[in-house]
């Protein structure tokens, strides 16, 4: 097709056999968005395409991609707001008989392509994840991915006493077979490698080797889930691909047990930090903190 449709913070150009999505670099442009500056999505990743009315005179077209086609949405596991969804093209109302062609041009082109089940997992990731190397900051470390190896290096100030104990980490991806990605935008957030074999881990993060957590500030979606996707796509390219209706890979848990006082009293500082700007409200707070000493 070779057409070019121009939205808010993001054009869509439609190729023969993709789409190519540029981002903009404004300063109202999401971040991550700005993060990933372009994607090029290849028809055989979609699974459908929508155009609805969207907020305050707008209309949102909306190239939904296949379960497994894209690292970068299955680490993402639902948790993105529709804002900061990268397949959203948001226009005004009056372009919306052109956004209409559009969308019946790419529902044709899906056609010659699409699985039988358009709801069928891809076999492989199919769009290109960030490149690495990839690093951010998180609440008790920092986290590196060179593209064969991610690395935990602690920090004194936010570690808890069981990572200081084991010490900065290293992971090849062939060790892993899978990332578990929680949104620094909920409470508890955090980043988790899976490690293959019968290897047990720490119910919570801040007490798993294995495991950044985020927080104010920390570990914030544009830098933390672009890592987390570029990783899981090294980890499937490392081996065989989880079978499609296996489901999410279970975290072992450890037997529970008594937590650190001192573990206990940072992490209620960082909820008093969490409170005080906005984030957590009065009844989240209490509830928090109450199960936070209870575990004493």
């Amino acid at each position: 097709m070779g057409d070019v449709l121009a939205g808010i913070h993001a054009t869509w150009e439609f190729e023969s056999d993709s789409v190519l999505i540029r981002f903009e670099r404004g300063i109202r442009t999401p971040k991550l968005f700005q993060a990933l500056r372009e994607r090029r999505v290849p028809h055989e990743a979609l699974a459908s395409v929508t155009l609805t009315p969207g907020r305050r005179g707008t209309v949102v077209l909306h190239a939904v991609p296949r379960p497994g086609a894209d690292p970068l949405m299955e680490a993402a596991a639902g948790q993105l707001k529709d804002t900061c969804d990268p397949y959203r093209l948001v226009l005004p109302a009056e372009r919306e008989t052109l956004a209409e062609y559009y969308a019946d041009e790419l529902r044709a082109a899906l056609t010659s392509t699409a699985p039988p089940d358009e709801r069928e997992p891809a076999d492989r990731y199919l769009v290109d994840p960030p490149p690495a190397p990839l690093h951010f900051k998180a609440y008790d470390g920092k986290a590196s991915f060179d593209g064969s190896k991610v690395s935990f290096r602690w920090f004194w100030t936010g570690a808890s006493s069981a990572k200081w104990k084991a010490g900065d980490q290293r992971f090849a991806v062939t060790e892993l077979c899978g990332v578990e990605w929680r949104s620094p935008e909920v409470f508890d957030g955090y980043l988790r490698l899976l490690r293959r074999g019968d290897q047990e881990q720490p119910a919570q993060a801040d007490h798993d080797p294995a495991a950044v957590v985020f927080g104010l500030g920390y570990g914030p979606v544009h830098e933390s889930l672009p890592f987390a996707a570029a990783v899981l796509a090294a980890v499937r390219g490392s081996g065989p691909a989880p079978a499609p209706d296996s489901g999410p890979v279970p975290v072992p848990v450890m037997a529970s047990g008594r937590r650190d006082p001192a573990d206990i009293a940072e992490r209620i500082r960082h909820l008093g930090e969490l409170h005080e700007a906005g984030l957590v409200t009065d009844d989240e707070f209490s509830a928090k903190k109450a199960e936070l000493l209870a575990e004493l």
